[in-house]
């Protein structure tokens, strides 16, 4: 091989190392901001894939506000509430002002980090605007299954 091609070769390599080198740092930025979303039962029980999300993961949560279980702290912001959705319910804990449209028995999306198995620490909570919304996720999981007040339930 003459050098001209030696050097043709040799700065094709490096700017496709580069650029690899590039996408990869990319992917794993975007890897790094992705929150998956899940229900409560999900959290517990994993996905139907059976992964469940490790402690410590961003994710997004959708449920019903169990009826009883808000409790505020006098002496700040921190709220702690249960979600609930077919199954077990999750502890979710929240420091900052709740939306308007919080309360019991409302559906709500928090995003945060999972603190422990059965524990959200929430840097956000959105209330859902209309009584008949529900996130298309947890929508579809209660297909067939006979809708049951949380009142009605014992929570």
């Amino acid at each position: 091989m003459n050098p001209r091609r030696q050097k043709r070769l040799a700065v094709v390599v490096t700017v496709m190392l580069l650029l690899s080198a590039a996408i990869g740092l990319m992917l794993y930025a975007l890897n790094e901001n992705i929150d998956l979303f899940y229900t409560p039962s999900e959290i517990i029980d994993g996905k139907n894939d059976g992964q469940a999300p490790k402690v410590g993961q961003r994710l997004r949560i959708g449920g019903m506000v169990v009826p009883g279980s808000v409790k505020r702290d006098p002496q700040s912001l921190k709220v702690s509430f249960d979600l609930v959705d077919t199954g077990e319910a999750v502890t979710v804990t929240y420091s900052g002002i709740l939306p308007d449209l919080f309360r019991e028995g409302q559906g709500i999306v928090a995003t945060g980090v999972l603190a422990n198995n059965r524990l959200i620490e929430a840097h956000e909570v959105l209330a859902k605007h209309d009584e008949e919304y529900m996130p298309p996720e947890l929508a579809e999981k209660m297909k067939g299954i006979k809708h049951v007040k949380p009142s009605e339930a014992g929570y």
